[in-house]
């Protein structure tokens, strides 16, 4: 005969409402005592019906991650599948699922409510570059968990955690600074990418505190690819004075700044020194080894978990705040 829930709390010396809410991830029980509960659980060959227990709860216990994944995503965006690493596991913990949805922001708006009218998942985390102000309304309206990884460029009820990019960019400039470089350039993407905006408003106020004008031939923006890093870097060169030091907003930008350097014959750090941020997927096979201000992505996608499973228990709980900050990793491309 199956075991059943009475017979987990008698061998754990426990009630029936506490092997429940161990079942069901609550924060409300001791470790010690969940762990009582999981051994008996596993000596009896207990096994719940999830499927009859969350309907019960009208739960699914699942959560869709929202992002847009063209083709080559993986190498474009490692950052990614690092977030949502991070976040499946944090998910997991809980005993909730993770469903992965390829979408855009034309299609966010109709999936998620077509997904919550089929009560098909809890909640859904949602990348930034999938939102729209349609979406926003609609979250708004109808009360709907969720969770934004990114920080909305335009006004907005969403809930969302990000990294301090702001804060990434003032470390960069202070770091160089404190190392006796003088005249920084910074090689930034396309003016619509808001994170290299964020570090580049982080530069700009350091230098701004020791009294620095950032000349106009020293800042560059193109796209987020190698070639355009070596193109921009080509350009700062032929300013009437070099810089002594490269602020590269990403590590694209940064491998085709080191190539446009060496090929002009100047020698980093001895010539101009080099920094980027986060630490993949070049900073460290590039020679010389690239000093970062690094980001733990995988963290973001934990931090991310845990908020989306307090907002799915306390709907009203609001969230817009800054997480995971940056670090500095000092290498070989500066002196």
């Amino acid at each position: 005969m199956a075991a059943t829930m009475k017979d987990v709390a008698k061998l754990a010396g426990t009630s029936t409402a506490t092997v429940s809410k161990v079942l069901n991830g609550s924060y409300a029980i001791s470790e010690p005592t969940a762990d009582r509960v999981r051994q008996a659980m596993e000596e009896l060959n207990y096994h719940p019906n999830a499927a009859a227990r969350n309907f019960a709860k009208q739960s699914t216990r699942c959560v869709v991650f929202l992002a847009e994944l063209g083709e080559n995503t993986g190498f474009s965006n490692p950052h990614m599948f690092e977030i949502v690493r991070g976040l499946e596991h944090a998910l997991s913990e809980k005993a909730y699922s993770l469903i992965i949805k390829n979408i855009d922001a034309a299609g966010a708006c109709a999936y998620i409510e077509q997904t919550m009218g089929t009560k098909a998942a809890d909640g859904f985390v949602i990348h930034a570059s999938v939102i729209s102000e349609e979406l926003d309304e609609l979250i708004y309206k109808e009360s709907i968990p969720h969770l934004v990884i990114g920080m909305p460029h335009f006004t907005n009820h969403f809930c969302w955690i990000d990294i301090d990019n702001r804060l990434a960019g003032e470390m960069a400039a202070r770091y160089l600074f404190q190392r006796g470089y003088q005249a920084l350039a910074f090689v930034a993407g396309e003016d619509k990418d808001e994170i290299s905006r964020h570090r580049l408003e982080g530069v700009l106020s350091v230098l701004q505190q020791h009294d620095v004008i950032l000349p106009h031939a020293y800042l560059r923006n193109g796209v987020s690819e190698c070639d355009s890093g070596y193109q921009m870097t080509k350009e700062i060169l032929k300013a009437d004075r070099r810089p002594d030091a490269m602020i590269c907003a990403n590590n694209y930008i940064a491998y085709g700044c080191v190539l446009a350097l060496r090929d002009s014959g100047l020698v980093i750090p001895h010539d101009v020194g080099v920094i980027t941020f986060d630490d993949y997927p070049f900073s460290q096979i590039l020679s010389p080894r690239l000093t970062v201000i690094g980001i733990d992505v995988y963290d973001v996608g934990v931090q991310a978990g845990k908020q989306m499973i307090q907002k799915i228990r306390k709907p009203n709980l609001y969230i817009q705040s800054y997480i995971t900050m940056p670090t500095l990793i000092e290498r070989e491309s500066t002196i």
